[in-house]
């Protein structure tokens, strides 16, 4: 029997029909950076006296299974994240190319199944119930391109076989850093050094009392999106804004070329007043810690536009 090598981990989803049920079929590989999903048990240590001073055996606690999950954000993969975070998008398509626009402030979201598999051991974790909490992307001039992903699932299954069938390898094609545009009102922001974004789903947790020990269900709370864009200091452009207390629109995004992208818009953005303090000889930078809501005019916070050449997700 060998050990286990994080090089060979397999990860697996497919969407569900029904909360919990794992797909008998459906299922694509995802390419992953790292994962810690799974189901964890917690004891209780023993509270009752008169037995002297040796310890008497610890309780089982309730079973949770709450981690991140990081994965490259590329043109094609991403998608199915999206979609578990956002709902299935609107899409249309021409020449071969289609446009994939997914919304916040569904009702209802989808759930996945994932499996994490070792198969040297072989060991298969099938994560089922997963609904996206929160998602977490830093933007700046180098590096690799990520997603944290903050995942709530129902329950974990542990297989002696992949339950995902036999998979198609995944076709991975990564947004470069340098590939990022920050724009505000649809104009490039000039001087901005690094960004970064959560948007949130506010997952709440139906912990009912159920024999199995496990959650019911995570409901979708209130959208959130919130973030913070540092800039060298050259213009008032962006404490003007702060100051006058108008939200203005922001979007973050990656083009590879007219059909190969991904851009978040957030439609109203509100800037808090911020210093810009002087710490050396060197240039001047101002953080803008911001916090987005819903635009009025169309009845969302956050719209991701994915362009590449996947029919439907």
């Amino acid at each position: 029997m060998a050990r286990a090598r994080g090089s060979n981990a397999i990860m697996a989803a497919a969407f569900e029909t029904t909360y919990g049920v794992p797909p008998a079929s459906g299922y694509r590989k995802l390419p992953f950076v790292s994962s810690n999903l799974g189901e964890e048990q917690q004891l209780i240590a023993s509270d009752l006296l008169g037995y002297g001073r040796e310890p008497l055996p610890p309780s089982k606690d309730v079973i949770n299974n709450d981690g991140d999950v990081v994965v490259p954000i590329d043109l094609r993969n991403f998608g199915n994240w999206l979609k578990l975070f956002m709902g299935a998008p609107d899409t249309t398509a021409a020449g071969g190319v289609s446009t994939h626009v997914f919304e916040s402030g569904a009702i209802v979201l989808p759930s996945m199944t994932v499996e994490v598999g070792l198969p040297e051991v072989p060991s298969y974790g099938q994560n089922v119930g997963v609904r996206g909490n929160t998602m977490r992307v830093q933007m700046q001039r180098s590096g690799l391109l990520t997603a944290s992903l903050g995942l709530i699932a129902q329950g974990e299954n542990k297989l002696p076989a992949s339950g995902a069938g036999t998979l198609a390898e995944a076709s991975v094609e990564r947004f470069s850093p340098f590939q990022g545009a920050v724009k505000r009102a649809g104009v490039d922001l000039g001087s901005v050094v690094s960004a970064d974004f959560t948007y949130s789903n506010s997952l709440d947790k139906v912990e009912v009392i159920r024999g199995d020990g496990r959650i019911e269900d995570a409901d979708p709370g209130m959208v959130m999106m919130t973030g913070s864009i540092s800039v060298r200091f050259r213009d008032t452009v962006l404490l003007d804004q702060a100051t006058a207390g108008e939200p203005v629109e922001l979007s973050f995004g990656w083009v590879t070329d007219a059909g190969r992208s991904l851009v978040f818009t957030v439609h109203a953005v509100y800037l808090p007043r911020a210093k810009t303090p002087v710490t050396g000889p060197n240039g001047v930078q101002a953080t803008f810690a911001w916090q987005a809501a819903r635009d009025m005019t169309k009845g969302r916070t956050v719209t991701a536009t994915l362009v590449n050449n996947v029919s439907a997700y």
